[in-house]
């Protein structure tokens, strides 16, 4: 375990997001996602909390300094943490609220605003964050206020971006340094796309509907020198965040132009440099199928594409690599009962060569494999593992061997789609008088979804591995006269 945990801390742990606001998708709804990139051997598993009244008054980190209190009164919510630390680094999910979180997109201070106020060791980190904000929240606003008092409190160990949403508004925090950040409501006409950076720029301290800040965000920025009132408004991202030519030309620039370019092809962006719009309006409603194909993007049939031309050393870095732990879609539609109305849409692994499978808000458990804890080794009776072990076989050949397991999915994922659309039309039929009924219903679904998308990628790991064992067979053939 020793060795493997030196293994992960030399892994970045980085990721991509994307918000969509409500009037830029197709059905009203609103969306926020990350893929959580890490390590491939650190596998991840789901987890159900359920509402207390009696919770830990103390969180108390497995693998950092750091410890809090905690509010006894808990709210239920969803996971999706690594197998590691049971309990920490949630990463994403809803509570029984309806209110929905995911932590982090790792992002980057100045030197000069790290001089100044230093990022604190035993502070907050993604570890932490998630665990210790949303079972205590009633909205995505409440998830800002809070997690900007414990910056306060705590400090933060990293920088981070985080995403919360509910059934009237969605949030953007972004820690500035040690204990100062800015959150900023998303506007329903637009989307946002990010990639390991901070990205706000704009704040208006009268502004309480649409900004929260720690106290004094301008004035510390003005005292130490890292902003000049005289040279024009306050710049968030200009005062306090970190620009250099490496990574961020390569990293990060590459996959927010990239995702500019697919919704909003008529912006013209440098992808040289950080002149992206820190908003952007799609010239066509955004769907979720937009945002599966978004996720499993890598510069697709380009020169910079590193699947396509066997290119591990591509200078661009895509969306969608292979150590990719799970990419989630969280949606929320307002019009429906929150138990489905608010939707996990996760993919194990990288969502290339991953299915995107429907996490209900209101389901009550998941098939076991699903919550199995396999974190260092491959093991049949891991969902993480099964769906690993079938990109890792396409990984092999990528060109011969992907196209197979896309299309297995693409089928897949159509079928989840029709299904729900059934499920829920029958679901909204009984639920008012039958509320049990409806549970009954919606967890059936959910266990059928879970069970044979583990099926299909059992599957489809015996027929790759089927093909794989005849290629190598030709190639070293070896016949005798």
């Amino acid at each position: 375990m020793k060795n493997q945990k030196k293994e992960i801390d030399r892994l970045p742990s980085e990721c991509t997001s994307i918000i969509v606001g409500s009037k830029m998708t197709a059905d009203g709804s609103r969306f926020i996602s990350r893929s959580m990139d890490w390590d491939a051997m650190n596998g991840i598993n789901f987890e159900l909390h359920d509402d207390t009244e009696c919770g830990p008054t103390e969180f108390v980190a497995k693998d950092s300094p750091f410890r809090c209190e905690l509010p006894a009164k808990a709210l239920g919510y969803s996971a999706t943490p690594d197998c590691l630390y049971a309990g920490e680094w949630g990463s994403a999910g809803f509570n029984s609220l309806g209110v929905g979180m995911s932590s982090t997109e790792s992002i980057f201070s100045s030197d000069e605003a790290l001089k100044h106020d230093p990022l604190v060791p035993a502070g907050l980190a993604e570890n932490c964050v998630f665990n210790i904000t949303l079972p205590y929240i009633h909205s995505a606003r409440e998830g800002v206020e809070r997690l900007g008092k414990l910056i306060e409190k705590y400090g933060s160990a990293e920088g981070f971006g985080i995403q919360f949403i509910d059934d009237k508004e969605t949030w953007y925090l972004e820690n500035a340094c040690g204990h100062l950040w800015l959150a900023q409501r998303i506007p329903d006409d637009v989307y946002f796309a990010t990639g390991n950076q901070s990205r706000l720029r704009d704040y208006d301290p009268n502004d309480k509907d649409n900004f929260l800040a720690a106290p004094r965000l301008i004035e510390f920025a003005q005292e130490h020198g890292l902003y000049d009132p005289k040279k024009g408004k306050f710049d968030f991202h200009e005062a306090y965040a970190r620009d250099v030519e490496v990574p961020d030309h390569t990293y990060n620039y590459p996959r927010v132009w990239y995702l500019q370019h697919m919704f909003s092809p008529s912006i013209k962006n440098d992808v040289t440099r950080n002149t992206f719009p820190v908003f952007a309006k799609a010239e066509k409603p955004i769907t979720l199928a937009d945002l599966r194909k978004a996720y499993r993007s890598h510069y697709d049939n380009t020169e910079h594409d590193p699947y396509l031309h066997n290119n591990p050393k591509e200078p661009y870095r895509p969306i969608s690599i292979f150590r990719t732990l799970q990419t989630h879609i969280l949606q929320v539609r307002p019009e429906l009962p929150k138990e489905i109305g608010c939707i996990n849409y996760l993919a194990m692994g990288m969502g290339d060569l991953s299915v995107f499978l429907p996490l209900y808000q209101g389901v009550k458990s998941y098939p076991e494999a699903y919550t199995k804890r396999a974190p260092e080794h491959s093991t049949p009776d891991s969902a993480y593992w099964t769906f690993r072990k079938v990109m890792t076989l396409g990984m092999v050949n990528y060109n011969k061997y992907a196209p197979l397991i896309k299309e297995t999915y693409a089928k897949l994922e159509a079928e989840f789609d029709q299904r729900q659309k059934e499920m829920e039309a029958n679901y909204l039929k009984v639920y008012k008088t039958s509320p049990m009924k409806a549970q009954d219903m919606l967890q059936v679904f959910s266990d059928y979804v879970l069970t044979k998308a583990l099926h299909v990628a059992s599957e489809l790991a015996e027929e790759l591995m089927t093909r794989l064992t005849k290629d190598i067979q030709t190639e070293y053939l070896f016949h005798g006269a």
